[in-house]
């Protein structure tokens, strides 16, 4: 009878193509292998990289640890190598408003020239000036305006002078300064000499004084205007003699540059603005003193470079393709850049040369990757990336100016053109989320790239994984890698996808699991990656993680927790659970119980009562009123009174893996039939008796292997599983071993009956034409069992 449920050794895990592996081992395409499966995603992001429409970027949907980064990355790196180099961007000086600098278009590789070139320009007018105000043509321009001031000038004192001398005064001129004294018989009179004349006499001069200072005012009135004049002229004279030094070094750079019209704008903006700068800056004589000569050219030159450098957001060279950009901090600065500050004399001060680009200025032009879970967490960065793809247009702003958080002056730069593919990275929760709650989202993110948890296993997946963990082996410095420990391999990725013809998409746990058994491999001195460094490496992890599953296995060897491995029991069966901690998940087995008696209140779930159980356990529960009043109670109002309860459980409790058991636990408690102990079970059930796959059955079986294997094994232990799991079955090597020796067996069921009669060692029991169950059958023990209980509560006779 059990013989029919058991399983065969070929059952209980997968058998991968050695033949398959040895040929990938050898064959150097697998080498080149960026995708293992993943069609559809694959196909998608070709879709969304090809397409060049606005709105159509990708969001790559996928957990975490699938390995959706990597592939990504390198899909795209490899996409675009032929893409087209973008175009270089520069920020320039706006010489009439400051505060808003012009952005400079440049082709590739040109924005390193010109900042070379610009740099040569300022060295060769360092060179030229204040050399060319010190030209002889110059000087003495410069002096025929000085002298005709003074000529001017003289010619006015002297026409004073010769008023006054007519009418006996002196004039002295000293220090700039313009006196009078009286002249009496030859001799100018001194302070001493005057104060001894008397009173008629100092009258007289008085007057005549007074008389010659509003006769000298009169001549100097236009002294001012004269004063202009010769300024004026002398500015000029600087002006034309700069332009003149100025004007051969731009035509040379315009000449270079006449097929590019915003460098030729650029260099005609910067003409009069540079005159001005050179007759401020460098038309200067030069000092006697020349201690200070370097520094006072090096203060002149960071002046010019500050106002005229450009300054390089983005360079490339020319044939490196599209960029591929990612930002693993998207905060706001680092996206969409920002303007650096700094302290002059106190002030706060800044200018174009201090703008900073961010990653979308980078990714111009190319692909953009970015963890969306970060990005949405950082203030503003959502909102203005849409913003940014809506408009094609990127603004550096300070998004705390708007809210008032900031108020220092700042810069306004020009608004730069974005053509950007931007690939999101995210859950699929966070996907529905943003589907759901943001309008925006889907009209600028198209194209979902969805990674699979799960790969099918054939020969192309199988050829890919084979090349991508060879690749992996050769990045670690080792020579190669068996055939024996790349075949571990693939099984140790199909017992993380739980599937005999599926391999894990998580390859990241692949790449770890090469990463330690790389260290066991140098720990024995060899370059070959073999089996036993693949073993060592997962003991040595089992063993690591190891405590809390030892702990609870301990506590079941001593009897602290309670679970039979042999004879039977009314009301007691043995459950599997699974418990994860951490990056630990281990089986271990628990024992379900259960009470019936007379009364009406159902079965009552004591995990719920004491809200211990989750949903899912809940429903699985009250599942099986909804099984035994389908089964056994067509012709009589269901009534009892039952409590179920997973012994020693401390903790909450969710999934509904355990409702099979619960439920044959409730029905050895009605019908008094005493249930297997040597076997534990899992599984959940439908109303009408189906047993439903559950998760974690390699972890399950191995929890009460162990177990069984400490207190030996008798040959007629083992667990019940739902057949659906068959297929999910990756089963340890011990376990294969002890199946082999008939020590230990895998049965599989589909109905609760077979699970019944496996547990209990009788007969479950068909209904016959009469619409009844055999007699000394389960099913009519429990029908009985009912229809008392239904009686006693109702009052009616058995």
């Amino acid at each position: 009878m059990q013989s029919k449920y058991a399983l065969e050794l070929h059952q209980l895990t997968a058998k991968p193509s050695r033949r398959l592996i040895n040929q990938a081992l050898k064959d150097e395409q697998a080498l080149n292998s960026t995708f293992i499966g993943q069609d559809r995603a694959k196909d998608a992001l070709a879709f969304g990289l090809d397409i060049n429409a606005r709105g159509y970027n990708l969001y790559v949907m996928g957990e975490q640890a699938t390995g959706r980064f990597t592939l990504v990355r390198e899909y795209i790196d490899k996409y675009v190598n032929s893409a087209a180099t973008p175009d270089d961007w520069c920020y320039i000086n706006n010489f009439e408003d400051e505060r808003e600098p012009f952005a400079l278009r440049l082709p590739a590789g040109e924005s390193k020239t010109l900042y070379k070139e610009i740099n040569i320009l300022l060295d060769e007018l360092l060179d030229t000036f204040p050399a060319a105000f010190d030209n002889p043509g110059y000087q003495r321009k410069k002096a025929a305006i000085a002298r005709e001031f003074e000529q001017g000038y003289d010619k006015a004192i002297d026409a004073v002078e010769s008023l006054a001398q007519r009418k006996g005064v002196s004039l002295f001129e000293e220090g700039g300064v313009i006196t009078f004294s009286p002249v009496v018989e030859g001799k100018t009179l001194t302070d001493q000499d005057f104060a001894e004349l008397n009173e008629e006499q100092r009258t007289h001069f008085y007057k005549l004084i007074d008389e010659l200072e509003d006769s000298l005012s009169e001549a100097l009135i236009e002294l001012p205007k004269w004063k202009r004049a010769s300024s004026e002229k002398l500015r000029a004279l600087k002006n034309a003699t700069a332009e003149q030094g100025i004007k051969p070094l731009l035509k040379k750079l315009e000449h270079k540059y006449a097929a590019d019209l915003a460098i030729l704008k650029f260099l005609r903006q910067l003409k009069p603005h540079l005159v001005e700068t050179i007759v401020e800056l460098l038309a200067e004589e030069k000092k006697d003193e020349k201690s200070d000569e370097r520094a006072d050219d090096l203060d002149k030159r960071s002046i010019l470079e500050e106002q005229y450098l450009p300054n390089i957001l983005v360079a490339h060279s020319l044939d490196s393709g599209a960029p591929l950009i990612y930002e693993p901090n998207p905060s706001h600065q680092n996206l969409f850049g920002r303007i650096e500050y700094t302290n002059v004399q106190g002030s706060v001060y800044t200018n174009y040369r201090m703008i900073r680009p961010g990653a979308l200025h980078k990714a111009n032009g190319g692909y953009l990757l970015l963890d969306v879970d970060k990005l949405i967490e950082q203030p503003y960065a959502w909102e203005t990336l849409k913003l940014v793809l809506k408009s094609g247009m990127l603004k550096m702003d300070i998004p705390q100016h708007d809210t008032g958080m900031v108020n220092s002056i700042t810069l306004n730069p020009q608004q730069i053109p974005i053509n950007v593919k931007v690939v999101l990275l995210g859950s699929r929760d966070l996907y529905y989320t943003l589907q759901e709650y943001d309008d925006e989202f889907y009209e600028l993110f198209r194209v979902l790239v969805d990674f699979d948890h799960e790969i099918p296993l054939d020969k192309q997946t199988l050829f890919d994984f084979v090349g991508r963990a060879r690749s992996q082996v050769s990045a670690l410095g080792l020579s190669d890698i068996s055939a024996k420990a790349m075949y571990r391999l693939v099984e140790f990725s199909l017992r993380l996808a739980e599937h005999q013809n599926r391999l894990s998409a998580r390859f990241s746990e692949v790449i770890e699991l090469l990463h330690e058994a790389a260290y066991f491999c140098r720990k024995a001195a060899v370059t070959l990656l073999d089996v036993t460094h693949i073993e060592a490496a997962l003991a040595a992890k089992t063993h690591r993680t190891g405590r809390v599953s030892e702990a609870v296995l301990d506590d079941i060897k001593q009897g602290q927790i309670l679970i039979a491995s042999d004879g039977v029991d009314v009301g007691k069966v043995n459950g599997l659970t699974v418990l994860e901690v951490g990056d630990c998940m281990f089986g271990t087995p628990a024992r379900i119980t259960s009470t019936v008696y007379a009364g009406a209140t159902g079965v009552v779930d004591i995990e719920r009562e004491v809200e211990l159980g989750q949903p899912i356990h809940s429903k699985g529960v009250l599942l099986l009123t909804g099984y035994l009043g389908h089964k056994y109670a067509q012709l009589f109002p269901l009534t009892l009174s039952a409590n179920i309860a997973i012994e020693q459980s401390y903790g909450h409790i969710d999934g509904d893996s355990a409702s099979l058991a619960e439920l044959i636990a409730l029905i050895s408690a009605l019908t008094k039939i005493p249930a297997r102990q040597d076997l534990a079970i899992t599984g959940s059930i439908n109303q009408y008796g189906q047993v439903q796959s559950v998760g974690g059955v390699n972890e399950k079986i191995e929890g009460f292997f162990k177990l069984c294997q400490h207190r030996e094994l008798t040959g007629k232990q083992g667990v019940i599983i739902p057949k659906s799991n068959q297929i999910n079955l990756m089963l340890d090597k011990e376990i294969i071993a002890a199946v082999k020796s008939g020590k230990f067996h895998i049965y599989v069921v589909e109905t609760v009956e077979q699970a019944l009669e496996l547990l209990m060692n009788k007969d479950v029991g068909q209904l016959n034409s009469k619409g009844r169950y055999p007699k000394g059958s389960i099913n009519y023990t429990a029908v009985l069992s009912l229809l008392n209980i239904a009686n006693i509560v109702s009052g009616g006779e058995d």
